[in-house]
């Protein structure tokens, strides 16, 4: 197992049950390998760097997960088709 770390930005039009179904996703899919979702930070609604998609502020969030090898794929192809995901990025974190 390895641990990543997930950064996302969702849409500030989202309202709160629409970002809680995205986060739901991503914890089923890092557990559908195996994987664990240790920690998950609210960082709340910030201003972005700059304008995406006409919005000019968005919900950040940080996910820390163990999970295999083949797991961030898997989930970076679910994240790029997923709605209110704005921007994201999955690092491996080093141990």
């Amino acid at each position: 197992m390895n641990k990543y770390e997930i950064a996302l930005v969702l849409s500030s039009k989202a309202d709160e049950e629409a970002r809680n179904k995205i986060l739901e996703r991503v914890t089923k899919r890092v557990e559908k390998f195996g994987g664990t979702v240790n920690n998950i930070d609210d960082q709340g609604k910030k201003r972005l760097a700059y304008e995406i998609q006409k919005m000019n502020e968005g919900f950040y969030y940080f996910i820390d997960v163990d999970c295999p090898p083949e797991a961030p794929a898997s989930i970076e192809k679910h994240l790029r088709i997923m709605d209110p995901v704005i921007r994201f990025l999955i690092v491996k974190q080093d141990a």
